[in-house]
């Protein structure tokens, strides 16, 4: 039990408690991804939410991070192409669904050219 207790300690020393005030839209919105089991608890829905917003303004300049919404549709299609192993992540498949699309995009502009 002990050992709990200081884990516990252990975490407290390494994080800050900050308040913010939101809209209770997105509070509601929040409680709605961790009631659905996409988060455990509404402060990792938070921190997860910050965590992607820090990674995005502090990526390095050579890369441009995007942000992609997609039809509910699209996500279950990318996670069948992950389970019959043709993509190791639902992000890997978009990427290759890019390459292609600029592979595409750019034989189509060189034929023009010509």
């Amino acid at each position: 039990m002990s050992d709990i207790v200081n884990a516990g300690k252990e975490m407290a020393s390494d994080t800050e408690r900050v308040t913010v005030r939101i809209p209770i839209e997105t509070v509601d919105a929040l409680q709605h991804l961790v009631k659905n089991g996409e988060y455990s608890t509404l402060s990792d829905a938070v921190r997860a939410a910050i965590d992607t917003f820090i990674e995005a303004q502090f990526a390095p300049e050579y890369i441009k991070k995007m942000t992609i919404e997609l039809p509910k549709g699209n996500v279950v299609d990318l996670q069948e192409l992950v389970q019959k192993g043709d993509s190791v992540s639902v992000e890997d498949a978009i990427r290759n669904a890019v390459r292609e699309y600029v592979r595409r995009r750019l034989s189509k502009a060189m034929e023009n050219l010509e």
